[in-house]
C-alpha cells in the first residue's frame, strides 16, 4: 500500500493539511491530488476545525505538475493535463473556513494554484515562486482562476509570460501572498494569524468570505443592495447579539478559546 503523501491533524480548532512527499518535492501527482481533495472533504466536515492550515514536508513547498505522470502516454493510469487540481482549488475557494497557507520553501505552477486559493498566505522570506508553465510548453490555465484575480492583469502579464521567479518579498508586494518573514519567524506570524481568526466568530468569517468572492462580481447597486440584506441578517443573528453583549461586558465572546493552561516552567515557584 502506498504511503500516505497528505496528512489531516486537527487541534484544537485548526485542521492542519501536510503535504508529505519531499523526495518529490510535493509535486502534484495523481495520488496527491485526490488525498488532498479528500483530506479537504474531511477538513471541511469537521465541526472541531474553525480554520485551515495547508502546510508541507521537506525544503519545497510544491513543485508544480508531477512530470513523471504527465509524460506517460495515455490510458497508462493518468488524467493528462492537471484537471486533478480542479477539485481541490475549488474545495479552498468554496471553504467556508478561513484557509491559510504555510510557505517555507519554494512554489512553482500548480503550487501557486494552491496558495493562491488560500485566503491568507504567509511565506518565509527564502522562499521563491514561479508560474513555469510557459517553459515547460503548457500555459498557467487553471491556477490563474485563482492567481489573476490577486495579482490583476499587468503582474500577471509579466509573471506568466516569463516565468521567472521572484521573492516572497515581491510576492507579497504584488498580493500573490499576505505575508513575507524570516524563516524563524514563520511559525510565530502564522499563530498570530491563527489567534485573530479564532477571535473572530465562525459565522462571520464564513460570511466575510461569500463578500469577498461575491462583491467583485456584482454591479455597485445590486452589491450594496446584496449587502445590505446580508448585514441586516447578521446583525439580527445569535453571533452577533453574542458579540456585542461580550463587548458590552466587557469580556471574550463565547466563540474564543480559553488561554491554554500554563506549562509547568511557567508556573510560579
Amino acid at each position: 500500500m502506498a504511503a500516505e503523501l497528505v496528512h489531516l491533524d486537527t487541534v484544537g480548532d485548526v485542521a492542519t493539511l501536510t503535504l508529505d512527499a519531499p523526495g518529490h518535492r510535493n509535486s502534484l501527482s495523481r495520488q496527491l491530488l485526490e488525498e488532498l481533495a479528500a483530506q479537504l472533504q474531511r477538513a471541511v466536515a469537521e465541526p472541531r476545525a474553525r480554520v485551515l492550515v495547508l502546510t508541507h514536508t521537506g525544503p519545497v513547498f510544491c513543485a508544480g505538475a508531477d512530470l513523471d505522470e504527465q509524460l506517460e502516454p495515455p490510458g497508462a493510469g493518468t488524467s493528462p493535463g492537471v484537471g486533478g487540481l480542479v477539485p481541490v482549488l475549488q474545495a479552498l475557494w468554496a471553504c467556508p473556513k478561513p484557509t491559510l497557507a504555510r510557505v517555507a520553501g519554494p512554489a512553482r505552477g500548480g503550487g501557486l494554484g494552491l496558495i493562491g486559493a488560500c485566503d491568507l498566505a504567509v511565506a518565509a522570506q527564502t522562499a521563491t515562486f514561479a508560474f513555469s508553465e510557459v517553459r515547460l510548453g503548457v500555459a498557467p490555465a487553471v491556477v490563474s482562476v485563482v492567481t489573476l484575480p490577486k495579482l490583476g492583469p499587468a503582474a500577471a502579464a509579466e509573471l506568466y509570460l516569463t516565468a521567472t521567479p521572484i521573492s516572497a518579498d515581491r510576492a507579497a508586494a504584488l498580493g500573490l501572498i499576505t505575508r513575507s518573514v524570516p524563516a524563524a519567524d514563520l511559525d510565530r506570524t502564522v499563530r498570530e494569524y491563527l489567534d485573530a481568526l479564532q477571535a473572530a466568530a465562525p459565522g462571520a468569517l464564513a460570511a466575510t468570505k461569500q463578500i469577498l468572492r461575491t462583491v467583485p462580481t456584482l454591479p455597485v447597486l445590486e452589491a450594496l443592495t446584496a449587502m445590505a440584506a446580508l448585514s441586516a441578517d447578521l446583525f439580527q443573528g445569535a453571533e452577533a447579539r453574542e458579540g456585542m453583549a461580550a463587548f458590552r461586558e466587557r469580556r471574550p465572546p463565547a466563540w474564543v478559546p480559553p488561554p491554554p493552561l500554563p506549562t509547568t516552567e511557567e508556573l510560579p515557584p
